[in-house]
């Protein structure tokens, strides 16, 4: 099953996706507000108004995660070509809810920054609240997974030996389209990254240091999680920079991500005027 949460004038709505097809999901206004209801498996079920999927217009998938845990250097290729050690731990930090943007959505290339990187990245997505959960417990807690653009201020992020500077820059995270459960994605999936139709990243999303499950149980040992938080699992390798010559987006650009039994995530990049 693939949800998704729209934009419908002032509001949002969460939807089924069905092929060409989306069900508004009447009283949920976005998909976080179906997993906090325990109602996954309802929305499967559910018939109401149809719209045509192309017509969408996509908000962040979650629009306001209660926490959004972010973990660095866990694909293997891109913790080498970064010139690190394998780390024996993950490597968290944190973003907020106002970096969040929907497929279709500009990402703000702020003039403060002239080394804005892309980084493609699969995320889980919590469906049940969990503290201290060990792995079963913590796979059993994954309601599903959707696609985010770790957009990283580089220049910003290597300042000090803190990476939070560089990850929280407003307007600069999309995530969606869609949240799909675990049985949508093969076992051979891979992750793409491609800037102006040109391949940048490619990895098997399976491939991780620190798997979904060992995450999930990771971090509820630290904090509690709840339904619709959101943890980004990492990059592989070909971040624009480890590239040499360094490369890093401009106005105008444009990013699509794809996750095999997932979809594209797409986004412009658009410079933001100074205030």
């Amino acid at each position: 099953m693939k949800l998704a949460t729209i934009r419908r004038g002032d509001t949002t709505a969460a939807v089924r996706i069905d092929g060409d097809t989306a069900v508004v999901l009447d009283g949920y206004a976005d998909v976080g507000a179906v997993l906090a209801a325990d109602a996954l498996e309802r929305a499967a079920a559910i018939d109401g108004e149809t719209l045509a999927a192309a017509d969408l217009d996509f908000a962040p998938v979650i629009t306001a995660p209660g926490k959004i845990v972010c973990v660095g250097l866990n694909y293997r290729a891109h913790i080498l070509e970064m010139g690190r050690p394998l780390p024996d731990h993950p490597v968290l930090f944190a973003k907020f809810t106002d970096t969040l943007l929907g497929d279709g959505d500009a990402i703000a290339l702020p003039p403060e920054s002239d080394s804005v990187d892309w980084e493609g990245e699969l995320v889980v997505v919590v469906g049940a609240t969990v503290r201290r959960a060990d792995r079963e417990t913590a796979a059993a807690a994954i309601a599903g997974y959707t696609i985010a653009n770790d957009v990283s201020m580089r220049d910003w992020q290597f300042r000090t030996r803190e990476w939070l500077q560089g990850k929280m820059w407003e307007a600069s995270t999309p995530l969606g389209p869609v949240l799909a459960t675990a049985d949508e994605i093969p076992a051979d999936a891979a992750l793409t990254t491609s800037v102006n139709g040109v391949e940048k990243q490619r990895g098997d999303i399976h491939d991780l240091v620190h798997d979904p499950a060992e995450l999930v149980s990771y971090i509820s040992t630290i904090t509690t999680l709840r339904p619709g938080d959101i943890i980004l699992t990492g990059t592989p390798g070909g971040v624009g920079h480890a590239r040499d010559p360094h490369e890093y987006l401009a106005d105008g650009d444009v990013v699509s991500i794809s996750i095999d039994g997932i979809g594209t995530l797409r986004n412009a990049v658009a410079a933001e005027s100074p205030r």
